[in-house]
Parts: C-alpha cells; sequence; structure tokens
C-alpha cells in the first residue's frame, strides 16, 4: 500500500531528520576521558536543560499517542498522576537526591552498596535491567508501529521491523558518541518538537470545531472533571496518594533512566530543582494531549469511529492522523511521534549501559587486574550498542507476542516496570528508614515484591485488584522481607 504521506510531509520528515543528523554531529564531539564523564558529563549540565531531558524522558509515543484517548473516553482526572508525581519529586529533592550527591553517585543502586554491601547493588542493577529490556523495548515498538502506520500505511513486521532501527539508529546517533550530556541536550530538541506538534494539532483541531461551544458541551459529558472523590476511579485521590505516589518515588528516584540526568547537575540544590521544575513543566504538555483528546471527543461526537487498523486496535489520536490530519501537519505530528519515542529510547540506552559497566563489569574487570580508564570507554560505547540490540530484539519480539498470546503484550510491558519497582521500593526504604535488612535480604526482597505484583495479575489467580493496590502490597511485602534480616554492619 502506498504512503499517505505528501510532498510536504516528506519535506517536514526530512527537515527534521537533517536536524537530527547535524545536532548528533555537533553534539557527538564532546571529549570524553572517563566512563564517569560518558555517563554523567564532562561538566555540569544546565538545571534547565536537566529539567527538559527528566520531561522529555518521562514521555514516549505511547503517551504521545495514549494520553488523548483518556480524555476523549473519560475525563481529565489522569492529570492528577502528575500531581502526585509533584509530591513524589519533593519527597525525592529532600531525601535521595542528597544522599546521591554526598556519596557522588554515577548510579543510585550505589546506595544499596553503601548500606547493604557489593552484591545488593549489583541485585538491584540486574532487576533494573531486565524490567528496562522487556518494558522499553515494548515501548519502542509502540513507536514504531505508529511511524510504520503512516510512513508505510501498514503494519507488516519488515515496516515494523525499519521503523525499530530507524529509531533506534536516531538514539544511537547521541548516546553512542557524546553519552548523557549529548542525550540531556538532544531531548531538549526533541521536547520543543513534540510539544509544537501537540500545540499545532490542538489549534488546528479547534479552528475545525465550528458551531460547538466547546466548554458548555464538554461540561455537560462530564469531560471537565479534574479531581476524582470516588473509590473505583483508577486516578481516584486514594490511588494518587498511594500507589501511583509510590510508583513517582520509584521511577524518578529509583530508576536510573530518570536518575543518570539528574546526577549531571553542579549541585544537589540545582538537581532538586531541576527534578521539581520538570514536573511543574510536564502538567501542561499533559493538560495540552488531554485537551486534543477533549477537541477529538467534539470532532467525532456525532461519528462512528472504529478505532482499528488491520485488526490492530488503534488510540483516537492515531485514528485522528491517519484518517483526518491535513498535509504537512501529518509530517509534523510523525515528527512529534518520533521525538517522543527517541527521547525515551536514547535515554534508555545511556541508563542501562551505566548500570551494566559500572555496576556489573567494573568491579568485575578490576578485581583481575588494572585496568586504564580507556577500556571503560570503549566499553561503554560497546554496552551501548549491545542494549540498543537487545532492544531492538525485544520490540521485534513484541509484534510476535502480541499477535500469539493469548496476553495482552502492551498493557503488560508498559506496566513491566511495576514488577521491579516494589522490590526496588521496599529495599530502599529498608535501607533509608530502618536498620535492619542485609545482603541476603535484598535478593529475596526484589524476588518478592516482583511475585507478588505477578501473582496479583488477572491472568494468573483471576485476581481483579487496582494497579494502586498492586504497588502498595507488593512494596509492603517486599519491605516487610527486608525486616526479617539483621544488619551485619
Amino acid at each position: 500500500m502506498q504512503s499517505a504521506f505528501s510532498s510536504l510531509d516528506w519535506f517536514v520528515f526530512g527537515l527534521y531528520f537533517l536536524i537530527l543528523a547535524l545536532s548528533s554531529f555537533v553534539l557527538g564531539k564532546t571529549k570524553i576521558s572517563s566512563s564517569r564523564e560518558f555517563f554523567l558529563s564532562p561538566k555540569a549540565v544546565p538545571m534547565y536543560a536537566v529539567a527538559l531531558s527528566v520531561l522529555a524522558t518521562s514521555q514516549s509515543a505511547a503517551t504521545f499517542l495514549g494520553v488523548p484517548e483518556l480524555s476523549y473516553n473519560g475525563n481529565f482526572t489522569f492529570i492528577g498522576f502528575y500531581f502526585s508525581a509533584l509530591l513524589a519529586v519533593i519527597f525525592i529533592a529532600y531525601v535521595l537526591i542528597p544522599k546521591y550527591y554526598e556519596m557522588r553517585a554515577l548510579t543510585v543502586y550505589e546506595l544499596l552498596e553503601s548500606r547493604y554491601g557489593k552484591s545488593a547493588k549489583q541485585q538491584a542493577g540486574v532487576m533494573f535491567l531486565i524490567g528496562r529490556i522487556l518494558a522499553s523495548g515494548a515501548r519502542l515498538y509502540i513507536g514504531a508501529l505508529a511511524i510504520s502506520m503512516i510512513l508505510f500505511s501498514d503494519i507488516l513486521f519488515l515496516h515494523v521491523a525499519i521503523s525499530i532501527v530507524i529509531l533506534m539508529l536516531g538514539a544511537l546517533s547521541y548516546t553512542y558518541f557524546g553519552g548523557v550530556r549529548s542525550v540531556i541536550l538532544s531531548d531538549v530538541i526533541q521536547s520543543f518538537v513534540y510539544i509544537s506538534a501537540g500545540v499545532g494539532v490542538a489549534i488546528y483541531l479547534y479552528l475545525s470545531l465550528e458551531n460547538i461551544e466547546i466548554f458548555k458541551t464538554l461540561s455537560e459529558a462530564g469531560k471537565l472533571k479534574f479531581l476524582d472523590t470516588s473509590l473505583d476511579g483508577n486516578f481516584n485521590i486514594v490511588a494518587l496518594l498511594s500507589g501511583w505516589l509510590l510508583l513517582n518515588i520509584a521511577a524518578f528516584g529509583l530508576d536510573q533512566d530518570m536518575t543518570q540526568r539528574v546526577l549531571t547537575c553542579k549541585s544537589k540544590d540545582e538537581a532538586a530543582k531541576a527534578l521539581i521544575i520538570s514536573i511543574l513543566l510536564t502538567i501542561p504538555v499533559v493538560l495540552l494531549f488531554l485537551t486534543i483528546g477533549a477537541f477529538l471527543y467534539l470532532f467525532y461526537m456525532q461519528s462512528s469511529v472504529t478505532q482499528s487498523f488491520d485488526g490492530e486496535n488503534i488510540t483516537i489520536f492515531m485514528y485522528y492522523i491517519l484518517n483526518e490530519m491535513p498535509d504537512g501537519l501529518r509530517g509534523l505530528v510523525t515528527v512529534g511521534a518520533i521525538a517522543a519515542a527517541l527521547s525515551s529510547a536514547n535515554s534508555v540506552l545511556g541508563a542501562m549501559a551505566s548500570v551494566g559497566i559500572e555496576d556489573l563489569y567494573r568491579p568485575w574487570k578490576l578485581v583481575r587486574g588494572e585496568v586504564d580508564e580507556e577500556h571503560f570507554i570503549k566499553a561503554s560505547r560497546v554496552a551501548v550498542l549491545i542494549f540498543a540490540l537487545l532492544l531492538s530484539l525485544m520490540a521485534m519480539i513484541s509484534y510476535f507476542w502480541q499477535r500469539y498470546s493469548d496476553l495482552s503484550l502492551i498493557s503488560f510491558a508498559l506496566g513491566v516496570m511495576s514488577f521491579a519497582y516494589t522490590g526496588l521500593l521496599g529495599v530502599y526504604f529498608s535501607a533509608i528508614f530502618t536498620s535492619r535488612g542485609n545482603r541476603t535480604t535484598v535478593l529475596f526482597a526484589l524476588i518478592g515484591g516482583f511475585l507478588t505484583v505477578l501473582a496479583l495479575q488477572p491472568y494468573i489467580f483471576g485476581v481483579t485488584i487496582g494497579f494502586a493496590s498492586m504497588m502498595v502490597i507488593g512494596t509492603l511485602v517486599s519491605f516487610l522481607i527486608m525486616q526479617l534480616g539483621v544488619s551485619r554492619e
């Protein structure tokens, strides 16, 4: 099937990749003299650049395309998730970040090493890597699926695979040469691109809604609800202050993918400010995409919409892009989706490589004799390539897994980090707030949190329980396991 792209769309697409190539060339010329500089930047990164990078990293193609679906089918209560995130980063800013800076941590799991020994750091690092390969591989697949629909007008495996390669090459162009500094500065570009795409769509949709009383119609349909005071909604107050709060503490404070860029600031105070500012900037961006969903509800209010493409369920925003988007704007939205996918892909490559090299490979190598720093710089770049390959393979496996498994791969993989997060939360809370636990209980606590969340999945024992409750129960189980151990200090 021939691509729906017009000449103007291809011009926008080509211009974006030209900017991508030039910026990656310039940012990739950063002089790197140690693996620490590769993973934390040769010099401190400006606070606002870090804040924009965290904003970009927290978004993905799934977010870009999926957030409008929430307000199209429901209302604006999803915004509560980011107010929960604001509470989480305030906790992180005043409890975790000072500890990371005090020990000059290169990865967040070094905090566990200082408390429970080297094996605890390595076990937490392995848990992070397993979760990230699954979750980020699936996110890469979702982004590639969208790109294939737009560029090739189908979702054949070959075209999805080509889209995966396009996205991964774009991510590698920054991460491989310039390290985390290049990634952070490129995220500034990516965030500008996909926010611009969102603004463009919102304006176009608004102008398309002729003879419609927007606020009155949305209000009568119950679309303008921002706060859920019930006990059964996904984003009700109880859930926001419990399970979702725990998820955000883990995502922004215990996940190397997010915290790596925060550790590049020149001081703990700037790092704390960058993290808080990132959420304050994210809130209006999410409101923008929720607004797009509300406008799409008004646009399709009188229409019958079948949200499918070649048998694949798609979001309403994806449906709109494929069927209604005018020339030029379709190209801008395509590069917006690519930018969202790249901002999450390039950051995870650096984060996974940092854990793989600094927490696992370096200690193993140094036990066997002295090795110069040039070796670890090369090893860091090799690690980036290895994880790029693993993520690409996971994304391609996701294509078949989704089609031939009774499980919903997308919903499982997007939330798979929660399986690792509960264990990490239990271990960290024990390390920070108690004197209990040891290196033996760390391993059992990490596994215990994972297995608890797995057991609470509806496809295991038929238990139906809210995601927020899963996070609370999994974290509590992990924490209690830690309390069984006596500190050996």
